[in-house]
C-alpha cells in the first residue's frame, strides 16, 4: 500500500502544480486585430496586469534581432518611447536606458533594463527583460519604473516568425487605473504593429 500511497500523493501534487501554473498564466484576450492578439493576466500582489502580445511576421529571426539590437533606432517602434540608448554590452547581455512619454497628469517614466539573449537549438531567440532601476542614478523630471519582468521570443514557423512580447511592469509612483489599463493593451499592440511594419519591409 505504501507505493500506491506515494503514487496517489505524486498525482495529487502534479494536479496541484498544474492548476497553480494555469492560474499564473490565466490570460484573457483583450484585443485581437490586424493579426495581433493581446492578452492580459492578473499578477498576485500587483495592481497592474501583465500583458502578452502574439503575432506572426513574414521576416527572419536575424532581421528581428538586428531591429532590436539597434537600441536607439528601436525607439521609433516601441510604444510611447521618447529616447533610448545602450548603456553597456557584454557578450549575450546588454543594459539599456529608456525614457517614455506619458499622458497628462502622469509624470514621465524612465526604465533601465538588463537584457539577456538566449539562442535556442530550434533557431528561436529569447530576449529576457529584467528591470534594474538602481543601475544608474535617477534622472530629474522622470519617475523610475521600479520593476520590469518579461521577454521577447522569436520562433521560426516556415517563412514566418511567431513573435511573443510579454511583460509585467510596476510603473512606480501613482498611475490612475484607467491609464494603466489602457497602457497594458496599447503597449504590446502598438509595439508589435510598428515592429511588424519594419520587419516585413
Amino acid at each position: 500500500m505504501g507505493s500506491l500511497h506515494r503514487i496517489a500523493v505524486l498525482c495529487g501534487l502534479t494536479v496541484l502544480l498544474a492548476t497553480s501554473a494555469a492560474r499564473a498564466d490565466d490570460w484573457k484576450v483583450a484585443k485581437n486585430e490586424d493579426g495581433i492578439k493581446v492578452s492580459l493576466s492578473e499578477v498576485a500582489g500587483s495592481d497592474y496586469k501583465a500583458y502578452q502580445g502574439v503575432t506572426l511576421m513574414k521576416t527572419t529571426v536575424a532581421k528581428l534581432r538586428a531591429l532590436q539590437e539597434d537600441v536607439a533606432g528601436a525607439c521609433t517602434w516601441i510604444h510611447e518611447c521618447k529616447a533610448q540608448k545602450l548603456l553597456k554590452h557584454e557578450g549575450d547581455q546588454s543594459w539599456t536606458y529608456t525614457q517614455f512619454n506619458t499622458p497628462w497628469p502622469v509624470t514621465a517614466r524612465d526604465s533601465v533594463l538588463h537584457v539577456t539573449t538566449i539562442e535556442g537549438a530550434d533557431g528561436s531567440l529569447t530576449r529576457k527583460l529584467e528591470g534594474v532601476p538602481k543601475y544608474i542614478p535617477e534622472e530629474k523630471g522622470f519617475v523610475r519604473v521600479t520593476k520590469v519582468d518579461g521577454f521577447w521570443k522569436f520562433v521560426p514557423k516556415g517563412d514566418q516568425v511567431e513573435v511573443t512580447y510579454q511583460v509585467h511592469t510596476e510603473p512606480g509612483g501613482s498611475v490612475p487605473s484607467m491609464i494603466a489599463n489602457k497602457f497594458v493593451v496599447d503597449a504590446p499592440f502598438n509595439t508589435l504593429k510598428a515592429l511588424k511594419e519594419r520587419a516585413e519591409k
